[in-house]
């Protein structure tokens, strides 16, 4: 089966309420729904460009990559950080409809060329207080990216999936804030470090999906508080 048809399978039945459990630290990610605001991110995945994964194991699917940006270090909420592109919802849209506009918004792509095979669970992202509902995406036609503005974006990128499935790419990252310390599933890319909400919702997708390999969780990856 190939990997869209993976992807398309995986958001059938999310939408019919078969699909497996999901990584239980996805449980963990809740904010109050009742307060919190509606948000949208694009989990684009399409045929890998012209720039080859770094790793050169046999790892499945191989020439397949995903959509990302590193937020600017400027910025009072989540600064550096790797994430999908997206944003809130404006009143009166879809999820879809905001996850499509913050990515042409974010990365400049063509929303023309994204085939939406479906959403995934809402999710939450409570020092943010957003109520997160991740849109599976498919670049049939893909178009240029770039950062559009650097007050918001560091970089844009693509990841080949082969390099974030590779166990050697692979750790816990680890953070100590408040007197607390969170971990959650990290992939060391591209030079940055994919952690916190995206590495949680990536590598529970990869596990849905059937694709992750084993890794070391033992592995960490301390990260700045």
């Amino acid at each position: 089966m190939s990997a869209r048809n993976d992807l398309m399978d995986l958001a059938r039945r999310v939408a019919g309420g078969t699909n497996p459990a999901p990584d239980p630290r996805w449980a963990a990610l809740t904010v109050d729904a009742q307060t919190a605001r509606e948000a949208a991110v694009l989990m684009l995945f399409g045929q890998l460009d012209d720039v080859p994964a770094v790793s050169g194991k046999p790892l499945a699917p191989a020439d397949l990559d995903v959509l990302l940006l590193e937020r600017a270090h400027t910025l009072g909420s989540h600064p550096g950080q790797v994430a999908f592109p997206g944003g809130g919802l404006d009143a009166g849209e879809s999820a879809v409809a905001a996850a499509l506009r913050e990515a042409e918004e974010e990365t400049g792509l063509d929303p023309d060329g994204v085939e939406v095979l479906g959403t995934l669970q809402q999710l939450g992202l409570a020092y943010s207080n957003f109520l997160v509902t991740p849109v599976l995406g498919w670049w049939q036609a893909p178009s240029p990216v770039h950062v559009v503005d650097y007050g918001e974006s560091a970089q844009v990128f693509r990841v080949p999936v082969r390099d974030l499935l590779d166990p050697d790419n692979r750790a816990m990252a680890t953070v100590h804030r408040a007197g607390r310390t969170f971990d959650s599933p990290a992939f060391v890319v591209n030079g940055v470090v994919v952690w916190g909400f995206t590495g949680i919702v990536l590598s529970g997708l990869f596990d849905q999906l059937g694709w992750a390999v084993p890794w070391d969780h033992d592995r960490l990856h301390p990260m700045d508080g």
